[in-house]
């Protein structure tokens, strides 16, 4: 190039894999066909007694005052969502749409990086289509990964799809998430999720409009508990504020719900090329590998496997990363995100 490129200020990218919320619904696995007879699943409140159950400090010393402690009930109010008495699946709906525009920024100050983002992504395609992505993000749609702790323990799984294109007829899939892998991604002999995988590549690379309706039945048991997502309340400490529940679940207009964004990182836990992979299996495509719940980041800057670090080296010192390193920069394109 005439002009050595610098990083962009300004760079964001409008993610590509675009979910809804989740909802909850409950009802019995055998009327999965008839869903006008399923009930919504509420979210209600319950009072419990608990016991004193973390590690105490190792500064407290005085013995009565560690007694008084850990004799004390822990009184707690909380969120809980269930199946009815008489429903023993849950059924989670979401709708996922699939957009193209793959390597176009929504905003860049720099045309030259921005022509050269373009390129680089347009010769990704040309030698490797989005066929390893697409792929990938079809089996967790298959498998149930966005289910999460839904997915534990459960008799039968069964993930049902409609793909919607535009001047097409509907696609009807339908999957047993148990004959899926949770670990690799060597499913694509199945017929039907190598149909799926063409559908998201199709809408990735901009050849068809995709619309696809997820609905998941999971059979786990009469009256038992399910798990919506968990909302983050945070507190005004200056202003005294306590606390009134422990846990305050999520919902839409009274139904049990999951956030689109915890959808999305099921999705995307697609990133096996990172150095410790065949130890820790897959995790989500994120700018430095984190995964909150390890407290750790598995792509560190100061190994060069960070999406800042292999990006600079192949747009601005035009050092193509490995084939694997390839995949995982233009996934984190397809996430999307203010990278500037």
């Amino acid at each position: 190039m005439k002009t050595a490129l610098e990083p962009a200020s300004v760079l964001a990218f409008e993610r590509k894999l675009d979910p809804s919320d989740g909802i909850f619904l409950g009802g019995q696995w055998n009327n999965r066909k008839e869903l006008s007879n399923w009930e919504p699943i509420k979210i209600r409140e319950k009072s419990v007694r608990g016991t004193i159950s973390n590690r105490l400090s190792a500064k407290e010393s005085d013995p009565a005052k560690i007694d008084a402690k850990i004799q004390n009930a822990n009184l707690q109010t909380v969120d809980i969502a269930s199946l009815g008495p008489n429903a023993d699946t849950l059924n989670v709906q979401f709708s996922l749409r699939v957009l193209p525009g793959v390597g176009t920024p929504s905003a860049c100050n720099d045309s030259d990086y921005q022509a050269r983002v373009a390129e680089i992504i347009s010769d990704y395609i040309k030698q490797n289509g989005l066929s390893e992505l697409a792929s990938r993000y079809a089996t967790n749609l298959a498998n149930g990964r966005f289910l999460w702790r839904n997915r534990l323990g459960a008799e039968n799984i069964e993930i049902n799809i409609t793909a919607r294109s535009r001047g097409n007829t509907d696609c009807h899939l339908s999957f047993d998430a148990y004959s899926l892998s949770m670990k690799s991604f060597d499913n694509i002999s199945i017929k039907e999720l190598s149909e799926l995988s063409k559908l998201i590549e199709a809408g990735l690379l901009g050849k068809e409009s995709i619309l696809l309706s997820i609905s998941a039945f999971v059979q786990m048991g009469k009256g038992l508990e399910v798990f919506p997502s968990q909302e983050l309340i945070l507190l005004d400490k200056s202003k005294g504020k306590e606390r009134e529940k422990s846990k305050t679940l999520y919902n839409v207009s009274d139904i049990a719900a999951m956030h689109s964004q915890k959808i999305g990182n099921a999705l995307r836990t697609i990133d096996t090329w990172y150095p410790s992979a065949k130890e820790n299996g897959p995790i989500a495509v994120e700018p430095y590998g984190s995964v909150t719940s390890q407290g750790s980041a598995f792509r560190q800057p100061k190994d060069k496997v960070d999406f800042y670090s292999l990006l600079d080296n192949w747009i601005i010192k035009d050092k193509a990363p490995s084939l694997e390193n390839q995949h995982y920069v233009v996934a984190m394109i397809i996430r999307g995100g203010v990278f500037g």
